[in-house]
């Protein structure tokens, strides 16, 4: 499959379960908020990444990738494009199946080690709007 293939992010989201939520924030103005709730209240678990929270929508929050303790299906970051490659590689790292990189976040290299690796890719894209999109 190939980056942002409709097919790859038919499979996500049919087939993630529980989804790290990296950058999300407790804030309910910021994107992440409102995207992490959503999928939430769409049946997804959510697990916060953000070393600055300790519990966002009623859910435990790490302080990193490394630190959730339990396996990954999807890693959705909400960071600057620059941060990406850092958190794709412990995406890799640590066996997730998928990596989703929100809307204005693009870093070409990290996802082509994703796809190497053989990780599905979504990169500058919303996971709320493709799910609202194929639900209707």
């Amino acid at each position: 499959m190939t980056i942002n293939d409709p097919n790859t992010i038919e499979t996500i989201l049919n087939q993630s379960r529980t989804i790290a939520v990296v950058g999300l924030s407790s804030n309910p103005m910021r994107p992440s908020y409102d995207v992490a709730g959503y999928l939430q209240r769409n049946g997804y678990r959510i697990i916060p990444v953000n070393p600055n929270e300790t519990e966002v929508l009623g859910e435990k929050a790490y302080a990193s990738l490394a630190d959730v303790p339990e396996p990954l299906d999807l890693v959705d970051i909400f960071r600057r494009s620059e941060e990406a490659g850092h958190h794709v590689n412990e995406a890799i790292r640590l066996g997730a199946k998928a990596v989703w990189m929100q809307d204005g976040v693009i870093d070409e290299a990290a996802a082509q080690r994703a796809l190497d690796a053989g990780l599905l890719v979504v990169m500058d894209d919303c996971i709320l709007r493709q799910h609202v999109r194929r639900r209707r």
